[in-house]
């Protein structure tokens, strides 16, 4: 056999083994590809659930006290003593700061002895009148000189009743010498200190807030504000907030308040919510998320948003059948809130739709739920 025969015939065979190998190789993909698509991908799923579904704005709010004030002494005089601990909770008539009452109790005793002085005067002209009464009823004391000793009396009478003023004024002076909470609440940081010379009504002592309860602020845009009138109609608005860090449950409270006018500059009116804030979770000053319903849907389906799913031809969810297999069903949306949406047409109450998973599906792929 010739060389070149030899050549032809290794190259054929090297044909056929090449042309072998592929088909195999085909086989064993085409196996594979099939052996993926029928092991079950594991998916969380959800039911549609049918019911009311309450549509609200999301927020964001601000807290604030009920109450606030800057206390000042009504008095001039020297701040005797501190008796709070800054940013504890004080209650109504707890005495906050004491001005150096030496002064006034001196002006107040002075006072005291003015009226007795006076009340002895008194005493005296009316022994005096009630003497001289007698005497001219007698004829022993002429009608001038009794009614000098009435007139007498009457000057000891109201000389009496202007210093028991000056008495009652001195008292209320060395009461102002104790600054006391108007209201409970919680205290600020002190503004001046014991030592300091006070100056009646302009000196700041302490800014005392009240947080049982609290208020919180918020605007909401002018067209909103139909829907939500509509539903305060219904009756008392639930308000729910929420606070960022604050892993508890939200707190609830209700819709008081209703600015007069809408900002033109901003096209938003301001709303507040009452909070009875009784373990002080709120914080004036505190930036909080707010919820607050305006619309009720009555007897609808909906399911969570994370299983809606988008493509050139609209939104669908995957349904899982009782066979184990999706179907990628298009659906219809409404609104959505609370982290659910409304679907409008295409779902009934009860069915299963894929939530987490979806990104391995197909139409007709074999699911299985994950067991948790």
């Amino acid at each position: 056999m010739s060389w070149k025969k030899i050549v032809l015939v290794a190259a054929v065979l090297l044909a056929v083994v090449l042309a072998m190998h592929f088909f195999v190789g085909q086989a064993g993909d085409g196996k594979a590809a099939a052996s993926r698509a029928a092991t079950p991908v594991p998916v969380e799923t959800a039911p549609a659930i049918q019911g009311d579904v309450e549509l609200s704005l999301k927020l964001v709010g601000r807290a604030e006290a009920w109450s606030t004030v800057t206390l000042r002494a009504r008095v001039s005089g020297q701040l005797e003593s501190l008796s709070f601990k800054p940013g504890a909770l004080v209650r109504k008539g707890t005495l906050l700061a004491q001005i150096d009452p030496r002064l006034l109790k001196a002006q107040l005793d002075q006072a005291r002895g003015s009226v007795a002085r006076d009340q002895a005067q008194l005493q005296k002209a009316q022994a005096d009148q009630q003497r001289y009464a007698d005497m001219l009823t007698r004829g022993f004391v002429s009608k001038s000189d009794y009614d000098l000793y009435k007139a007498n009396l009457a000057v000891a009478r109201a000389a009496l009743q202007s210093d028991q003023a000056a008495q009652e004024l001195a008292q209320t002076q060395l009461d102002y010498a104790r600054i006391v909470a108007p209201f409970d609440g919680i205290t600020g940081a002190p503004l001046v200190w014991p030592g300091a010379q006070i100056s009646a009504d302009s000196t700041d002592i302490v800014v005392l807030n009240q947080v049982e309860p609290m208020r919180v602020a918020f605007n909401i845009p002018e067209d909103s504000l139909p829907a939500v009138r509509a539903a305060q109609r219904q009756g008392a608005l639930d308000v729910e907030v929420t606070i960022s860090g604050d892993h508890a449950a939200p707190l609830h409270g209700t819709l008081e308040f209703i600015d007069n006018a809408v900002d033109a500059a901003t096209g938003t009116i301001v709303l507040k919510a009452r909070f009875d804030n009784a373990d002080h979770r709120l914080t004036p000053g505190q930036f909080v998320q707010v919820s607050l319903p305006t619309t009720r849907l009555v007897n609808v389906v909906s399911v969570p948003v994370h299983a809606l799913q988008s493509s050139t031809n609209g939104s669908f969810v995957f349904v899982l059948g009782a066979d184990g297999k999706v179907q990628q069903r298009p659906v219809t949306t409404g609104p959505s809130t609370a982290g659910r949406t409304v679907i409008d047409k295409g779902l009934k109450a009860g069915e299963q739709v894929v939530t987490e998973g979806q990104m391995l599906l197909v139409d007709g792929s074999a699911a299985t739920v994950k067991r948790s």
